[in-house]
């Protein structure tokens, strides 16, 4: 008898988060089929701590798939887009749809009873959409983004199964201390990013440089970011912005096919203002496994892009200084990106 109503609330979760996921695999079908009669560019991001570092805790995986295409001109995301701050209809000019799945644990997950001092068990599941806009000068290009996202933390995210199916297939560490995770908590995120790329040249590559800005809005993420990156190399024009990692906002998985093979190199710099983030404050309307959140957090991240024909692969390192008061280490990610045109 007493175990009843203990098993009953993890069953419709693990339920509801594997329903989740396969819904919002599944969405992404007829958007792309609706989306544009010239198609469009299918990306799915890894992002993983043992792309670089060898460890295995904190931002430990995520993935996003997400389709992006020049917005027709009858679209329901220019009337969206004259809602938003700083956007209008006539400004936009692509659109994308994305769905993913994040997952974050401390560092030792051998640990029934996790270290009181490191990051909670918490997992993310979430669908988008993002709006573009774009502006040239003479020597300058702006690009805007705007992300609305709608999601849910905790166990109907489906990240505890994800992660330990991933970690039986591979024979990794159980991680044992799910059973603490954050609990169930419905996620409206927003934010906007703006990038200013100036061009020039050097040992006869191209080069673009300039500075960024971005706010998140919502009650995963609340921040104000200020960076710079540049990036050198080939065939330039042919695609948009840099790769990020999360927290930061999501870039423009886009490029133009073009039969010549193009590419370039990547550095970028970014510190957050951090007001708040439920994955280290914990859940919002209830108590649960929280640290102590630092109020400035920095990235740097060098990567590369390489774009031939109808495919492009991106791949970022990011570096993160300490995220909460009791971290013992600086955290690494690792991003890697795969997109065609379809």
């Amino acid at each position: 008898m007493s175990h009843a109503p203990q098993m009953a609330p993890a069953f419709s979760t693990r339920r509801l988060g594997m329903a989740l996921i396969m819904l919002g695999a599944v969405a992404l079908a007829p958007m792309v089929e609706a989306a544009d009669d010239e198609g469009g560019v299918l990306s799915l991001k890894v992002e993983n701590d043992i792309l670089t570092s060898g460890d295995d805790g904190h931002y430990t995986n995520g993935f996003a798939l997400s389709y992006t295409f020049k917005t027709p001109e009858q679209h329901w995301s220019r009337s969206f887009a004259d809602w938003v701050p700083g956007f209008s209809a006539a400004r936009l000019d692509a659109t994308a749809y994305r769905f993913g799945q994040q997952i974050y644990t401390p560092n030792d997950i051998k640990r029934e009873q996790p270290d009181q001092d490191d990051r909670p068990y918490a997992g993310y599941l979430f669908g988008g959409v993002s709006l573009f806009a774009g502006e040239e000068g003479d020597d300058w290009r702006r690009v805007d983004t705007f992300n609305l996202d709608l999601g849910i933390v905790g166990p109907a995210s489906g990240a505890k199964d994800a992660q330990k199916a991933v970690h039986k297939l591979t024979g990794s560490d159980e991680p044992e201390g799910w059973d603490h995770q954050l609990h169930n908590e419905p996620v409206i995120s927003t934010g906007w990013q703006t990038q200013l790329w100036l061009p020039a040249r050097a040992a006869g590559l191209e080069v673009e440089y300039g500075p960024s800005a971005s706010v998140a809005l919502g009650n995963l993420y609340t921040y104000a970011g200020v960076g710079g990156g540049v990036r050198i190399g080939q065939g330039l024009t042919r695609s948009y912005g840099i790769p990020t990692v999360a927290p930061a906002q999501g870039g423009r998985q886009y490029f133009h096919p073009d039969g010549d093979f193009a590419w370039y190199l990547f550095a970028n710099i970014e510190g957050r203002a951090m007001a708040y983030n439920m994955l280290l404050d914990g859940n919002g309307f209830e108590d649960s496994a929280s640290v102590d959140r630092r109020p400035l957090v920095g990235d740097l991240q060098l990567g590369f892009a390489f774009s031939w024909q109808r495919w492009q692969l991106a791949f970022v390192n990011v570096w993160r200084t300490h995220e909460f008061e009791t971290q013992q280490e600086s955290d690494q990610f690792g991003s890697l990106t795969l997109s065609t045109w379809l």
